[in-house]
């Protein structure tokens, strides 16, 4: 057999002249050398290496001499590979049988694989020496690209973890191998919490740092088998396989809340982290990706509601309440593109001198029935469901538009109190946009009042609380709700902004017959006038009621007595029956 490196020892045609052949041999081989991607080997029908020409030493890493004479199997093919090569090349010899082209993982001088896409051309002469050659062009640069793609496709940038879309999927595969083999499973919804909170007050890069912190804290304690992947945002799911026991849940789940609890630090400072559980199982809360990932996240709400940093399991009560949450959900969103939102308007009344200065502003829902809706039901699900600013946007506006209507007649004199959420202080503009909102309707700051709860207030921090001073320079009424049931310290009330506390109805109810409601009642009222603040008394419902909170020194009051909250149309007739009743 010639040797194909020698173009000038190639065999000759009889139907051609010895000279044209090795002409034409000669450009072939100057062709195929001049192909720096294009990978070539020659093989004789043993399998024997004949020809390699420079680009297969780069891609194999063989030079043409360690090359020369050696057989294809012992050479580039792995070890699986070996025996369907073989049988292969001899089909092609015995009967014909072409071989196809393929991609295919072929080996390296080095041991590792190199993925190429393989083509073959078979010549039979003459002589009955039969020749392959082999024609392969790398594939590595396009393996790199795809695996980077699969890689971004399913891991999360920041932390490395497996994201919802590999998630869902391994969900899925473990989901079958589970039903065929009898095994459970559980989905645990991991959510951070006050995650925003830190990423709003340190920004973004801190939020980042502390994610990945807290994934490689959670991947320390997850077994190598269970798979721990980042939802998106501050959320993690962890899938748990080969389950024996709840109980093992609860461990596992008891170490991830031990380790985060040790805090983490980031440039030096050390930051508290708490994170909620929702726990759902296969198969008996789910046999679907969806079922078990909508109950195991209802249950981790649950657990928030709870007071966070604990553990829920799915029950089907919470299902109910997920599925009453999602319907208030959809009924509130649906009431702000209507704006067939509603407020009613509660008259204050002066205790001193019978008068009616001032309402405050609640606010109604109503479903598609015409059926209205608890606040206690709707404002947890507003804030919740994140709607609590648009909703917020649209009282400010709708008070500021009915004390406009209100000007020029007999009510014009009334103040509107709104009820803020502390979620709204969130919102640095938030000052700015209510003083604006006033301006716009031509109307003063003295004319619109704030109410906050107790713990909203008392819990909110300086940059909150800066929204308040804003307000209440510029004139605004501000007014602490509900007070007496928070766990504020009275002496910190002189520190805020503010002109009336409200005393809470729960000690009105009973302090006629409970000493101690009656205690409380007159303590508020004594420290809230020794710092120069208004006390208003709320549920004011029988005359004796009224008698009482007059006798403490109360200088406001609204209840059921005065005055039921009504439509801003009932607003005119009944303060003309109140004057002339009075």
């Amino acid at each position: 057999m010639p040797d194909k490196q020698d173009p000038a020892a190639s065999p000759t045609s009889a139907s051609a002249s010895p000279t044209a052949v090795v002409q034409s041999e000669q450009k072939f081989y100057e062709l195929i050398e001049s192909l720096p991607m294009v990978a070539v080997q020659g093989y004789d029908k043993k399998r024997q290496v004949i020809y390699w020409n420079e680009a297969s030493r780069r891609l194999y890493g063989y030079t043409r001499e360690e090359a020369h004479g050696r057989l294809l199997e012992d050479l580039i093919i792995p070890d699986q590979m070996r025996k369907g090569v073989i049988e292969a090349h001899q089909g092609w010899l015995d009967n014909n049988v072409s071989i196809p082209a393929a991609e295919i993982e072929l080996q390296h001088k080095e041991g590792h694989l190199v993925p190429v896409y393989s083509s073959h051309v078979m010549i039979k002469q003459d002589t009955g020496e039969c020749e392959m050659f082999c024609i392969d062009i790398s594939l590595q640069e396009q393996k790199k690209a795809r695996d980077e793609l699969i890689r971004v496709a399913s891991f999360d940038d920041l932390t490395q973890l497996p994201n919802r879309r590999m998630m869902e999927f391994e969900l899925s595969e473990r989901l079958a191998e589970a039903d065929r083999m009898n095994r459970a499973l559980a989905v645990v919804f991991i959510d951070l919490d006050n995650f925003k909170l830190i990423n709003d007050t340190l920004g973004h890069h801190y939020g980042d740092e502390l994610l990945k912190a807290v994934a490689e804290a959670l991947k320390t304690e997850v077994r190598t088998y269970d798979l721990l992947s980042r939802f998106g945002g501050d959320e993690f799911v962890l899938l748990l396989f080969d389950l024996d026991s709840a109980e093992r849940i609860h461990e596992l789940l008891k170490r991830l809340i031990v380790k985060l609890d040790q805090g983490f630090f980031l440039d030096g400072d050390c930051y508290q982290v708490t994170a909620s559980f929702g726990v759902s199982l296969y198969p008996a809360d789910g046999t679907t990706v969806a079922e078990l990932m909508g109950n195991a996240d209802a249950a981790m709400y649950q657990a928030k509601e709870k007071g966070k940093n604990s553990v829920c399991f799915y029950t089907s009560d919470i299902n109910e309440r997920l599925i009453r949450y999602q319907e208030v959900t959809a009924i509130l969103q649906r009431a702000i593109v209507t704006d067939s939102l509603q407020l009613y308007f509660q008259p204050q009344v002066d205790l001193r001198n019978g008068r009616i200065g001032a309402c405050e502003a609640l606010l109604r829902c109503f479903d598609e029935r015409s059926q209205a809706i608890s606040p206690a039901v709707f404002i947890p699900v507003a804030e919740k469901s994140g709607l609590i600013n648009r909703i917020g946007e649209w009282v400010i506006q709708s008070a500021c538009k009915q004390l406009k209507a209100w000007q020029g007649t007999a009510l014009e004199a009334l103040r509107v109190d709104i009820n803020l959420s502390g979620k709204q202080l969130i919102n640095q503009h938030l000052a700015d946009h209510i003083l604006q909102t006033l301006h716009d309707y031509g109307l003063t700051p003295g004319q619109l009042g704030v109410e906050l709860t107790e713990n909203e207030v008392f819990g909110g921090d300086e940059a909150q609380i800066r929204q308040l001073e804003r307000l209440k320079q510029a004139g605004v009424h501000i007014s602490i709700d509900d007070f007496g049931t928070g766990h504020s310290s009275l002496v910190y009330l002189r520190k805020l902004p503010v002109s009336s506390l409200k005393i809470d109805m729960s000690f009105l109810h009973h302090a006629l017959e409970n000493e101690s409601d009656l205690a409380i009642m007159q303590a508020i009222i004594t420290v809230g006038h020794s710092l120069g603040l208004n006390v208003v008394v709320e549920g004011v419902e029988t005359p004796e009621q009224d008698e009482l909170v007059k006798n403490l020194g109360c200088d406001q009051a609204q209840g059921y007595l005065y005055a039921r909250p009504m439509p801003a149309d009932q607003m005119p007739a009944f303060m003309a029956g109140f004057d002339s009743d009075n």
